[in-house]
């Protein structure tokens, strides 16, 4: 039977995803239900998945069917129309203290989810052509983040700007930029982090050093990345002691939930009680207490993990994890066999992406990350995010059916 999408479409990957979203869909339906005794009040979050899930299907088959040379042609206008309407967002009225929604007519759409998707399909096109030219490759892809993670940084939205930074470093690795430059573009981390133990700072500093003499950087590079370094050591504390009271407990929550556990902290701290409460086997489908009691805040959304856990126990967990490992294992398989440059970067860019939102969003339902509003792909209730993630996909799809094998 001739193959209607193409003769190298990929249909592992392909079934996967569709896994992801019928599991996706039946987490939304229990999360968005609430039993109390033999009543099942049931909101209709799901039929809204489901709707946004056809509207992703439909797209995915456009995506498809598009010609390569016309989807190249909308790159760069449709960078620009996420640059506006990251623009227009900042007017909109805030929504849990973010302006990061659209609102059109009864339809709710979040910009920085299709900008994440454009910078990556730009940035791919633009240093493919200068893999050979690194200044110039790191330029160019700074010239296309840049403009996004200030407008998405004003909404405020902290976690986005994280998936940016990196899927920009896998897509530069996958193009061939040296990673000691990347370790000097991120090693002023080491300043912050260690700002208030300068035992663990100049330990960190010397092995960072140790590393740049083994790449064989050259000495001012390596004093220039060390002075700055030392620059922010220094100055971290200085910028924490001009904060207000308030302020410095929002971040102190922020890294321990247990610093406030009934304000900032209480998110975290029901949703590990949820999922260790699922023990192995779970309570069952619509027994979450946690979730039907609403103790456990945004349970259809970013905790959704936690009525996973809560309600299918760890074999559930895991066995999510588990396909969502087959996922990222395939499009590894697929970014080595591609055979065009720009194609390769691209999906590297895909896959960083969406690998970041899975962990960040598992790390803080287990609280070993802290909360930052990301959700988990495919699973999570939106449909702005089902929409582009399932977009994300297309792409690897289309572009995987140029490859070696």
């Amino acid at each position: 039977m001739k193959n209607i999408f193409g003769r190298n479409f990929d249909w592992h990957l392909f079934s996967i995803w569709i896994i992801l979203a019928v599991f996706g869909i039946i987490a939304i339906t229990t999360a968005s239900a609430a039993k109390i005794g033999d009543e099942i009040h049931l909101k209709n979050y799901y039929w809204k998945q489901i709707i946004w899930l056809m509207i992703s299907i439909i797209a995915f088959i456009i995506v498809l069917k598009i010609p390569l040379p016309i989807l190249d042609m909308l790159i760069y206008p449709l960078y620009l129309a996420t640059i506006i309407l990251l623009i227009i967002v900042l007017f909109m009225p805030p929504v849990n203290n973010s302006r990061s929604w659209l609102f059109l007519g009864g339809v709710r759409f979040q910009p920085s989810e299709l900008a994440k998707m454009m910078m990556i399909l730009l940035v791919s096109k633009l240093i493919a052509k200068d893999y050979l030219n690194e200044l110039k490759m790191l330029y160019k892809a700074l010239s296309v983040v840049i403009i996004p993670v200030f407008l998405i940084l004003l909404e405020p939205d902290f976690g986005t700007t994280i998936i940016f930074w990196g899927s920009l470093a896998f897509m530069l690795i996958q193009a061939g930029f040296p990673a000691s430059y990347l370790v000097i573009i991120v090693s002023p981390l080491i300043g912050l982090i260690f700002s208030f133990n300068w035992i663990l700072f100049v330990i960190a500093s010397l092995i960072l050093i140790y590393y740049y003499y083994r790449e064989s950087l050259s000495w001012v590079l390596i004093a220039f990345s060390t002075v700055f370094n030392t620059f922010i050591f220094i100055l971290t504390p200085v910028f924490w002691n001009t904060l207000k009271a308030y302020q410095q407990n929002r971040i102190i929550t922020f890294f321990n939930p247990m610093h406030d556990p009934l304000g900032a902290g209480y998110q975290v701290i029901q949703a590990k009680i949820a999922i260790g409460s699922g023990q192995v086997f779970g309570k069952g489908f619509l027994q979450g207490s946690q979730k039907n009691m609403n103790f456990l805040p945004e349970h259809h959304t970013d905790f959704i993990f936690s009525v996973i856990g809560e309600e299918f126990g760890f074999i559930g967990t895991f066995l999510l994890i588990v396909v969502f490992f087959v996922f990222f294992n395939r499009i590894i398989y697929l970014i080595k066999v591609v055979s065009k440059k720009e194609y390769k970067i691209a999906i590297s860019g895909i896959f960083a992406y969406l690998l970041l939102q899975t962990f960040i969003n598992i790390g803080m339902n287990l609280g070993v990350l802290p909360t930052t509003g990301v959700p988990l792909p495919f699973i999570s209730y939106g449909g702005s995010n089902l929409l582009i993630n399932s977009f994300a996909v297309a792409i690897i799809l289309k572009y995987s059916e140029y490859r070696d094998i």
